[in-house]
């Protein structure tokens, strides 16, 4: 038979325990929500370092995207801001982290611009007839469009990365709830 002050110390022994275990489990969790956002915190990353060369337009021009679709804006609140696309990388039928399709600027005033993020678009068809499912990137689910849209394009499927713009809605929404077309001038930019 067990003493009552064997019981007693066995008690406050496992509170103890419990309250220990609390003190360490609990920022554990903390830090493995943490975690969590790391991976979007790596293809943010990532965009930025691929697409700073970007920051002058000229050079993505150079580098042989050209502006499609003038400047798009939200059902409601937002924009996408202007699209400067690669056709030959859409047309490839695959995603690289280090090869976006679609660099993103927003419209500044002056006819200038300023980098914002980078949109990875595949069409639908092409990812399908090799890929059992919808393409992700760094953990991050692509949306489809699908066929017809405002874009003219048949279904695809497409991630943007709101880089160089932190986004209140997200990094990795559609539209960018704190970018507006209203200074586009229809000039190209």
């Amino acid at each position: 038979m067990m003493s009552k002050g064997f019981a007693t110390r066995f008690t406050l022994s496992i509170a103890g325990a419990l309250s220990a275990a609390i003190l360490v489990v609990a920022p554990m969790q903390a830090a493995d929500q943490h975690d969590h956002s790391a991976a979007p915190a790596g293809l943010v990353k990532r965009v930025r370092d691929i697409t700073e060369q970007y920051k002058d337009v000229a050079v993505a021009k150079a580098a042989g995207y050209a502006l499609a679709f003038g400047c798009v804006s939200g059902p409601d609140t937002g924009a996408m801001g202007l699209h400067y696309v690669n056709m030959p990388l859409v047309m490839d039928g695959e995603i690289d982290a280090d090869r976006p399709e679609i660099i993103l600027y927003e419209p500044a005033g002056n006819d200038q611009v300023r980098l914002v993020g980078a949109d990875y678009l595949v069409l639908a068809d092409a990812w399908d007839k090799t890929h059992p499912s919808a393409p992700e990137l760094m953990g991050q689910k692509f949306q489809q469009f699908e066929a017809p849209n405002r874009f003219g394009l048949p279904r695809f499927y497409t991630l943007h990365v709101w880089a160089w713009k932190a986004n209140p809605t997200g990094s990795f929404v559609n539209w960018h709830s704190n970018i507006t077309c209203d200074s586009f001038t229809g000039s190209g930019q």
